[in-house]
């Protein structure tokens, strides 16, 4: 297995440099997309090592796989034949060329997943590699599916593009920010999560109520968080007869609350609330103290060199048996536990 971060990339050995196991899709967001483009032909622009073409193999009769630079390709080649795949034309050169629109005019469908300068502080369309502006200005005369994975951290104002907008979250982190065009569009706005492949689209529900602290509260998954859709996370419950209420956020942290327990694959982690008190070390510690914590998870906004020397501050001295998380929106501080 290879392991990247948080995430079991691939379940074999795959041959990549360092930079192409970074920027590489992992299987289980490679499936996904695959069975969700699932066609006969798809030509994959800037393949990279390979990892989208493998499952693109998979489900589609045809993939062309064209990258520029010779190693990647070579790479991705290599991990077609580890993984058992046979029906790809592998295609060297530039994907803005004529040459290449020629030798791809055949496929039903265009993906590209561009690479982003790791160095980059402001991501837009047109500084991916390659752009996908001049992608589409290139090929959406002769092919009208298109769909590229770009920056999921990417401001939607820069995304100006009729297209469906799919965030989605693996493993309760932020992973794919996918754009679906022509027929490939199902809605404005979704949210996905994997695994389990649940999601929402925009749909127009009524606003999220609010509400003070109740009993429960619950962190929904980014990908709803960044795609907008807790109005549409409160109606889908709604249905079911469940009940959920918007609480506080801030730009790194959501919080949703409800006076009973409820279940849903929308939420990143669901806690009990214990108490709420000010921004004040003296009166977190004494809650603390009296609710029986022993180690304390700091969620709200501090400086990292200083993080550890703040927990352990207010870890000192406690003789309790449980693990407790520390919210913090401005001046107020939510102490819950972890169910």
């Amino acid at each position: 297995m290879t392991r990247d971060k948080r995430t079991i990339k691939f379940t074999k050995p795959i041959v990549s440099n360092k930079e192409g196991l970074q920027l590489a899709t992992p299987e289980i967001v490679a499936e996904y997309i695959a069975k969700r483009l699932k066609t006969g032909i798809i030509a994959d622009l800037g393949c990279g090592i390979g990892g989208q073409v493998i499952f693109f193999a998979r489900v589609c009769r045809k993939v062309y796989a064209v990258d520029n630079d010779p190693e990647k390709l070579q790479y991705a080649k290599e991990n077609c034949r580890l993984y058992g795949v046979d029906n790809v034309e592998f295609i060297l050169g530039d994907a803005l060329s004529d040459e290449v629109k020629e030798q791809v005019s055949d496929a039903d469908i265009i993906f590209s997943d561009p690479a982003r300068p790791l160095s980059e502080k402001e991501r837009t369309l047109e500084t991916l590699k390659p752009p996908i502006t001049e992608i589409i200005r290139i090929y959406s005369d002769i092919i009208r599916d298109l769909a590229f994975h770009a920056p999921p951290q990417m401001p939607p104002e820069r995304i100006k593009l009729d297209c469906e907008r799919e965030y989605l979250s693996l493993n309760g982190q932020l992973n794919r920010l996918t754009l679906y065009m022509g027929s490939l569009k199902c809605c404005e706005k979704s949210a996905v999560v994997l695994p389990g492949r649940e999601k929402l689209c925009l749909s127009g529900a009524p606003e999220i109520r609010k509400s003070s602290l109740c009993e429960y509260v619950y962190e929904p998954e980014p990908s709803v968080v960044k795609a907008e859709l807790l109005d549409e996370l409160a109606g889908t419950l709604a249905q079911e007869q469940k009940e959920i209420f918007f609480f506080k956020a801030d730009e790194r942290r959501t919080l949703l609350t409800s006076p009973t327990l409820v279940e849903s694959h929308f939420f990143k982690d669901t806690y009990r609330a214990i108490g709420r008190t000010e921004m004040d070390m003296i009166k977190l510690k004494a809650l603390l103290r009296s609710e029986k914590a022993k180690n304390v998870v700091l969620r709200l906004d501090i400086d990292p060199g200083k993080y550890w020397d703040m927990r352990k501050t207010l870890e000192e001295g406690l003789k309790g048996t449980r693990t407790l998380h520390v919210f913090g929106f401005g001046n107020e501080l939510i102490v819950c536990e972890k169910l």
